[in-house]
């Protein structure tokens, strides 16, 4: 499961085409980015409201799962999309899905949240087809540009979109009654999938970008990455999460994923990550990657029967690592692949400390009881809206007006 080397990822350098639209049309990661930042400032206030009892949630999937799905197949199945779709023409060369394919794709989108939003008046099977639709759609347009380039490791991108597609459809069989009690372990799956994905992407992006800044200011300082501990990171990662999808959460899952844990931050240790503290652009990214860390540790000490909850390791990885790195990955892709500088816009860096402050709540709120509790999770909640409703309203321009230089994308 091999990306291409960093230049390839770095999706701010994309080449012009005369050939393609301006605006809102022009590449995948402006209507999906900005979607998303819609669907992550809503989906969590009404999961608050149907947490609370104010708002029904469907009857054949479990509150519970109903939120981790929206989660993980609706927010950041959006944020693939986005980045998968724009960076795969830079890695290739191929075609860019733009302009009505583009709008047809995120219909299709769109499409899966309406229907599991008013899913308790639909028949199980019309929401599970109209929502698994989705990925296998994003894995065919990505299959699109890929195809005859060449380059065999693209395919394995691919590869995992298909995987995380089959999760998406095991959720459902859930749902439809077909596998009863098999969406935790389909959901628990697809979150450590993504985590695979910000291991091996945030291994090559993150270092790649530190010292491309580093050099430009002048800065003689070298930034480190050891192929060796990559892998050994990411092979952890993945054996955790099959042994846990096959055998579920125990001491190997656990000695597997503190192995992955310390890999990842004994690689980070070359990364220079406090010289990125001047820049939110960098640090945001550090950041996403320091919550990989610490998710992987949390969880897989509560593996091995430490005293911790199970889910304040699965939250340090889904709304900090997940959440952290999506947002790090918008701000920057939203700037620097619309012609414009690398300069944070004024304000945006509230939406990394708010997302942040959002993932230490909810990491926290198991240890308080009572009605603290209760404030805890709201005070994550309200984090996390706030933080991508910022980014929504400060990004919404940047995203749907044209490139300032004149240039399609």
């Amino acid at each position: 499961m091999s990306l291409p080397p960093a230049p390839a990822l770095a999706v701010e350098e994309l080449a012009p085409s005369s050939s393609e639209p301006f605006g809102l049309w022009g590449r995948a990661f402006r209507p999906f980015f900005l979607v998303l930042g819609l669907h992550a400032s809503i989906a969590i206030l009404w999961w608050v409201v149907a947490w609370t009892g104010g708002a029904p949630t469907p009857a054949w999937l479990a509150p519970m799962w109903w939120h981790g799905h929206e989660m993980v197949f609706g927010l950041a199945a959006a944020a693939i999309a986005g980045f998968l779709l724009t960076a795969s023409p830079v890695w290739t060369g191929g075609p860019a899905l733009t302009g009505r394919p583009l709008a047809a794709l995120l219909a299709l989108w769109v499409a899966g949240r309406v229907v599991f939003a008013v899913a308790t008046v639909l028949p199980a099977w019309l929401v599970a087809l109209v929502d698994f639709a989705f990925l296998p759609a994003v894995a065919v347009a990505a299959l699109r540009t890929i195809w005859g380039s060449g380059q065999v490791r693209n395919y394995g991108v691919v590869g995992i979109v298909v995987v995380l597609a089959g999760a998406n459809g095991a959720v459902h069989a859930d749902a439809l009654g077909v596998a009863p009690g098999l969406a935790r372990t389909a959901l628990r799956f697809a979150v450590d999938l993504l985590v695979i994905l910000i291991l091996e992407i945030g291994g090559r992006i993150t270092p790649a970008f530190t010292q491309n800044a580093l050099r430009q200011r002048g800065r003689t300082v070298v930034v480190r990455s050891w192929l060796w501990l990559n892998r050994l990171a990411i092979a952890s990662a993945v054996a955790t999460a099959v042994s846990a999808s096959i055998l579920g959460r125990s001491s190997p899952t656990g000695i597997l994923g503190v192995i992955a844990g310390l890999s990842a931050l004994a690689r980070m240790a070359g990364w220079q990550s406090w010289q990125t503290r001047s820049d939110p652009l960098l640090w945001s990214l550090h950041a996403g990657s320091l919550w990989v860390v610490v998710g992987l540790l949390l969880a897989g000490a509560s593996d091995l029967g430490v005293s911790i909850p199970s889910t304040v390791g699965l939250h340090a990885l889904t709304v900090g690592a997940i959440g952290g790195t999506i947002i790090a990955v918008m701000t920057r892709v939203g700037i620097g692949h619309t012609g414009r500088p690398l300069v944070l816009p004024e304000g945006v860096v509230w939406c990394y400390v708010l997302v942040h402050l959002a993932a230490l709540t909810r990491v926290a709120a198991p240890f308080v009881s009572g009605v603290e509790h209760r404030a805890v999770l709201l005070a994550s909640a309200l984090a996390w809206t706030c933080a991508f409703g910022l980014f929504t309203v400060r990004y919404w321009s940047i995203l749907t007006m044209p490139r300032p230089d004149g240039r399609p994308g």
